[in-house]
């Protein structure tokens, strides 16, 4: 089942860039609303090299004749793209332009050096004010992955900090239209100023949602698309919070990579997708004049992500086959050798999670209740009863497993709790199973969402390094659900 919400943009080839490493990285202008900014990049002995800056930026996410908004950007326009090819080596500049907030970048889903994953104190020190960075890594695999912070996540990306990074050269032939379909919700009020990122309500239960809903940063994502073409949508749930229920009208589609990962073409129903999860479609265009939408069915009331019209002449004329994508290269686990593990997600002891979930939501006394908790330490959940520490990465408690690289692995992830939690496995891509609760594909992830009571076995590959595991809601990561296993 697939959340629908969509984040739409056209990417073409990057174009090198002449700004000194470290300048502020001028994305290309997007001319159309929704349309997103590959970024420039520069060749340092031989290397390509891109640049990225955190900074405050004002601009009117409102719409052209709104207010300003104070955004967390890490070039001059929401969500930037990177564009790589598989096996190219790549240096990434990170300057830290934050006032008051130290940072760094975490790439979702790559399976990148352990040096390189960008979580502070973990494999990084932080990267403070004025200070900066740089990552050096091959991406190993094809896909679309995307880039965010690993400190004050719910801050941090809820202001803007995210980025899209496309790997290419898993197609077999080119596609007759290529579309990037962020999803991102903003807690904005109607002054354009934010609201709080987090509320105890929300950390301690389903998330707090946003009060405004964009594709690729646009509040409504229409454009035209050539006729009877073949295209690749790639679709990313970029939110904090919200699990989508993803869709497609007008048109077949089919699913060719789920979290960047290429599986045998089946075609969409729908598909959930939690925050951090991506879903790639192999989509037939109409006839001229027609129109298809990407629709999010989860919403109280359908939420239209996407509205392409086709327009020209028709580029097919025979029956649509949706080409597979060649899959990377990745190890396959030993089933028959793995060592079975269970972590369980719950609330953590003692917390006021379990309390929230007992109240009567129709209860007008609920959020009055809510209003008046003085929660102390905020920290509501846990990964098999042990919560990660308050105070951030600086005193490291204990991983939550040891494990040998190069061993196989099966996770029993079970979710001990009402809320839904896509769960998160730094540095692998693992092998997702089975569901005690749905019929789901065997397919390849770094983010699966497990619903409420419900278990997802997963299986790997271990690879050397302290990696997270945690919630990709952002308010329950930050409020305790996250740990890490280390490999040696």
């Amino acid at each position: 089942m697939i959340p629908r919400r969509t984040f739409l943009t056209a990417v073409g080839g990057a174009a090198a860039a002449t700004a000194l490493p470290g300048g502020w990285p001028r994305a290309r202008a997007p001319s159309l609303p929704g349309v997103l900014a590959p970024l420039p990049f520069a060749m340092e002995q031989g290397i390509k090299t891109f640049s990225l800056r955190s900074r405050e930026i004002k601009l009117p996410l409102l719409g052209p004749e709104g207010p300003q908004t104070p955004l967390w950007l890490y070039a001059d326009a929401p969500l930037p793209v990177i564009q790589a090819r598989r096996g190219e080596p790549l240096r990434i500049r990170f300057s830290n332009g934050l006032p008051t907030e130290h940072s760094s970048i975490h790439w979702h889903g790559i399976r990148v050096p352990n040096a390189m994953d960008g979580v502070p104190y973990i494999t990084q020190k932080p990267v403070i004010p004025g200070g900066s960075f740089v990552y050096e890594f091959t991406p190993p695999d094809a896909g679309t992955f995307f880039f965010h912070p690993h400190c004050n996540e719910s801050g941090q990306v809820g202001q803007g900090l995210a980025g899209i990074f496309i790997v290419e050269g898993d197609a077999a032939a080119p596609f007759d239209g290529d579309i990037i379909l962020a999803a991102k919700d903003w807690r904005l009020a109607s002054d354009g100023s934010f609201l709080p990122f987090s509320t105890i309500k929300g950390a301690s239960g389903a998330g707090t949602f946003g009060t405004v809903r964009t594709v690729n940063g646009a509040a409504a994502f229409a454009r035209d698309v050539p006729a009877s073409a073949d295209l690749r949508l790639r679709i990313l749930n970029l939110d904090s919070t919200r699990v989508i229920e993803m869709g497609v009208e007008g048109a077949e589609a089919h699913v060719i990579a789920i979290d960047g990962n290429a599986v045998g073409p089946f075609l969409l129903d729908t598909w959930r997708m939690g925050p951090a999860m991506r879903l790639d479609l192999a989509v037939r265009s109409p006839q001229a004049g027609r129109s298809f939408k990407v629709i999010d069915y989860g919403a109280a009331e359908l939420y239209e992500l996407a509205i392409l019209t086709a327009d020209g002449v028709p580029i097919r004329t025979g029956p649509f086959e949706a080409a597979p994508l060649a899959a990377s290269a990745i190890p396959a686990p030993d089933l028959a050798a793995a060592e079975t593990q269970t972590y369980l997600f719950s609330a953590a002891s003692n917390s006021i999670a379990g309390f929230v979930d007992s109240l009567d939501p129709n209860d007008p006394l609920a959020a009055v209740i809510l209003d008046s908790l003085c929660t102390g330490d905020e920290t509501f959940w846990s990964i098999n009863k042990l919560s990660w520490p308050r105070d951030g990465h600086e005193k490291l408690p204990p991983p939550l497993a040891r494990l040998q690289a190069g061993k196989s692995y099966r996770f029993m992830l079970q979710n001990g709790t009402p809320h839904p939690h896509p769960i998160h496995l730094h540095g692998h891509t693992f092998t997702v199973l089975s569901s005690s609760k749905r019929q789901i594909p065997v397919h390849q992830a770094d983010t699966v969402l497990t619903a409420p009571k419900e278990r997802v076995e997963i299986a790997f590959v271990a690879r050397e390094g302290d990696w997270m595991l945690h919630c990709h809601i952002l308010e329950h990561l930050g409020t305790g659900m996250m740990g890490y296993v280390r490999v040696t």
